[in-house]
């Protein structure tokens, strides 16, 4: 099968970026494969697109099957645009995810209870965010510090070491509610380098978006 390796959330540099993998014919795939696979590639998400034409997909971790997560369908919505299948609306098992294109960045907006529960706590300042190390097994540990206040311009780091992840370099659910707490346009700084942006949406919904490039295509040997 053809995998598309590609990074998501990428920094306005070109640093950074979460790697993620995308099988966009992966109809044929039975789901214990599925988590099979996404074990095997060890990106922090993989997808799998069920239904090309109805932007219908799945999301794997190394450890678990999501509803929903941010940055694989950030991800999704730009390759299928980029591969002639664009759609207006992306729908992972969560529900129906609205997606769009703008100044360069691919955004979805999501409901943020539609995707993983993460225990959030705010330290002091960037520096302590920084000086954070890795956390136990069965966390979902997102800590994060304001570094420009007034900007809305914060510095985060998630640890889903829960979901087979020990840190996750950009995490799009993760801001979904980090959005919904704050109430506010944010700039999220994240990892080594990447960048989300979030936007109080209507009805309850958080957009996040940013910027997608691919990595590479190859086979993959089912």
């Amino acid at each position: 099968m053809r995998l598309d390796v590609l990074k998501v959330f990428l920094g306005p540099d070109g640093r950074g970026g979460n790697p993620l993998g995308i099988f966009l014919d992966a109809a044929a795939v039975p789901a214990p494969r599925r988590q099979e696979v996404a074990a095997d590639l060890g990106f922090s998400e993989t997808v799998f697109v069920t239904d090309a034409t109805a932007a219908r997909l799945r999301i794997h971790t190394p450890a678990v099957e999501l509803p929903l997560a941010g940055h694989p369908l950030v991800g999704a919505a730009w390759l299928l645009a980029e591969r002639g299948q664009a759609s207006a609306v992306l729908r992972p098992p969560a529900g129906e995810v609205p997606t769009w294109f703008a100044d360069g960045r691919t955004w979805i907006s999501a409901r943020p209870e539609w995707g993983p529960e993460f225990e959030t706590r705010q330290l002091v300042g960037p520096e302590d965010v920084d000086r954070c190390g890795a956390v136990g097994p069965g966390e979902r540990l997102q800590v994060w510090a304001w570094v420009d206040e007034p900007a809305g311009v914060l510095r985060t780091r998630v640890f889903p070491t829960a979901m087979g992840i020990v840190e996750d370099e950009a995490t799009g659910s993760a801001a979904l509610r980090l959005g919904a707490a704050l109430g506010r346009p944010l700039t999220i700084r994240q990892g080594v380098g990447s960048e989300l942006l979030v936007r109080p949406d209507v009805d309850g919904r958080v957009a996040v978006g940013g910027r997608v490039a691919l990595v590479e295509s190859r086979d993959y040997p089912l």
